[in-house]
């Protein structure tokens, strides 16, 4: 058997070495390299540009890392900080690649540079380049600023130099409402979001101010929330009677946003309604504000109140952490989970900040000032018509109707009436059981009837709908009507089942011909109206309330087109610094604001 097995291994020997010289196997040769064309290349990944570290301590570490290909070999790899050389390295593992990754312990206050250059066989080099700085520690900017996160870069609190719990993936967006590098903001994502302790912030007056990029997708996410557990609702909870819950909703393909806070025993709803709507579509950043206190809630968005109410403060039992862009882990029971959408400077304060403070805080961001803050008590609504019929609260443009324009004003511009032309505007903020309106006239007799202020119900039983309407029984009509060569004003109001007169006769009319400002004032109550010329009472009755069942658009400048049964249509005269209130004015209120206007 030996020695069969010793001529096979002879046979197989003899048989290759014929095979090679019958070139059936190809000799193995060197490969030499080809000439050195390309330098090297280099790509830092850490730190990124633009990158601000904020710590505690005077002196800081940085993660430096980098990687430096060649097409041949890389001869060695300098890596310098502001110019002094701090690591070198001539060996590598693969010598066309190298990846190499180290921490520098002595970064300092202020702006560096880190410079990476690697230099090929032929001492040809190429170098890489990015600026970061290390930030003083953050020493809150605010009065009673308590929390501070701006998100560049890190999820960190500054004021603690604690770090959120991250759940999920959430991510950077890649811009920031504040202009500069190495600025971030928030980016969600699904499923993803913040927690963080509240030991320290929940005092028994609280605001939290923030911007927003809203994504409306998911169409409702909750957005800041400290709750307590929900022991009965483990998996979906919604325990309302503690804490707070900031949060949005699709509407109309809007996205509203909504305050509820609990008070120990209940919980009280701050909802704006259309006043709290944002449009995604502008892709935008727009500023949130909302603040808490022992006696009342209020909602800002870009500074301006969307919502107002009573609270008999909040109570904090169980809320032990704030979830930030989630409803999730205390308030998912009606589906409030990861908003997708941008977040930027959000700071956290222990007193309930003003309507100029958040004013501030917008203008120090974002370099713009913010739209108008009510001026008196009460007042909800504001159109200056500074060529252009924007209402300054709410900061939304009225619709026109044909063709109005602009005039010299009782105060910078006016409002000028045309044919066939009109203003409206939407009423959901406006339907308050006590109401009041205020406004300057300029009055054109021609025509010779005209509607002034409407807000009134469609009338699809008249005969002429939709030409003709004249449903008095909800909303009121302001409106004016020739008497010899005066124009005598009226008011009439409707309270669900009928409606009532306020005619004042002879103290009612106005004489056009002498081209003068005249002030005009209403006030609806649930026990009276009374309606003002010039400050002093034109006429006042009994009024059991305003009724406003259907009256969702006021219509400035005509009757059209919900009181047109009478031919109250366009009026061509100018109109002024429209006021509307959620209060009966007293004759003391209107005429403070006609001797600010004077």
């Amino acid at each position: 058997m030996k020695t069969y097995f010793k001529f096979t291994i002879l046979v197989l020997v003899v048989f290759i070495l014929g095979a090679c010289e019958k070139d059936y196997i190809d000799p193995i040769s060197k490969v030499e390299p080809g000439p050195d064309e390309d330098a090297p290349q280099v790509v830092i990944k850490s730190p990124v540009e633009g990158t601000t570290i904020q710590v505690p301590e005077l002196v800081a570490s940085v993660m430096i890392s980098f990687e430096a290909t060649d097409d041949i070999e890389i001869g060695n790899i300098s890596v310098l900080i502001d110019g002094v050389e701090i690591a070198s390295f001539t060996e590598f593992k693969d010598y066309r690649r190298a990846v190499e990754e180290f921490l520098f312990e002595n970064v300092t206050n202020g702006d560096h540079e880190l410079k990476v250059t690697a230099t090929d066989l032929t001492n040809k080099t190429t170098s890489a380049t990015v600026n970061f700085s290390k930030a003083p520690p953050y020493t809150p900017v605010y009065p009673d600023e308590i929390f501070y996160m701006p998100f560049d870069n890190d999820f960190a609190e500054k004021i603690s130099f604690t770090d959120a719990t991250v759940v999920g993936n959430p991510g950077f967006a890649g811009e920031s409402i504040i202009q500069g590098e190495g600025v971030n903001a928030y980016a969600g994502a699904a499923d993803s979001y913040l927690t963080f302790p509240t030991e320290g912030l929940l005092t028994n007056e609280f605001s939290a101010v923030f911007w927003m990029k809203v994504n409306a997708v998911p169409d409702r996410a909750g957005v800041l929330v400290i709750g307590a557990p929900d022991d009965a609702n483990p998996t979906a909870m919604n325990n309302r009677n503690h804490g707070f819950r900031f949060f949005r909703e699709n509407a109309n393909g809007k996205q509203r946003f909504k305050l509820n806070v609990g008070t120990g025993e209940s919980d009280s709803w701050f909802d704006g309604n259309t006043a709290a709507d944002v449009d995604p579509t502008t892709n935008e950043w727009v500023h949130m504000a909302f603040t808490i206190s022992g006696t009342e809630a209020v909602v800002y968005i870009d500074g301006l109140v969307v919502k107002q109410g009573e609270l008999a403060g909040v109570d904090w039992t169980g809320c032990d952490i704030i979830s930030i862009m989630s409803g999730a882990p205390r308030f998912t029971g009606w589906s409030h989970l990861s908003d997708e959408s941008f977040m930027d400077e959000l700071r956290l304060f222990k007193r309930a900040l003003s309507a100029e403070d958040i004013a501030n805080i917008i203008a120090d961001e974002s370099g713009k000032s913010v739209g108008y803050n009510p001026k008196y008590d009460g007042e909800v609504f504001y159109m200056p018509f500074e060529d252009d019929n924007k209402e300054m609260v709410s900061g939304t443009e009225a619709t026109m109707v044909g063709t109005t324009g602009f005039s010299e004003g009782k105060q910078g511009r006016a409002f000028m009436g045309a044919a066939d032309s009109y203003l409206t505007f939407p009423t959901a903020n406006l339907q308050n059981d006590n109401f009041s309106a205020v406004f300057w006239m300029k009055i054109n007799a021609d025509p010779d009837r005209a509607g002034v202020l409407v807000m009134g119900p469609e009338d699809p039983d008249n005969a002429d709908y939709p030409e003709k309407q004249n449903n008095r029984k909800s909303g009121f009509r302001f409106f004016r009507e020739a008497a010899g060569t005066d124009q005598i004003f009226k008011l009439n109001a409707g309270n669900g089942t009928a409606d009532s007169w306020f005619d004042g006769g002879d103290d009612a009319k106005v004489d056009p011909s002498t081209g003068e400002w005249v002030h005009m004032a209403f006030t609806i109550s649930g026990t009276e109206c009374v309606f003002y010329i010039n400050g002093e009472v034109a006429k006042q009755g009994d009024f059991d309330g305003i009724d406003w069942t259907g009256c969702d658009i006021l219509s400035i400048g005509s009757g059209a087109p919900r009181f047109t049964g009478w031919d109250h249509k366009s009026d061509l005269s100018l109109l002024d610094e429209l006021r509307i209130f959620d209060k009966a004015l007293s004759q003391e209120e209107v005429q403070t604001i006609i001797d600010a206007e004077k």
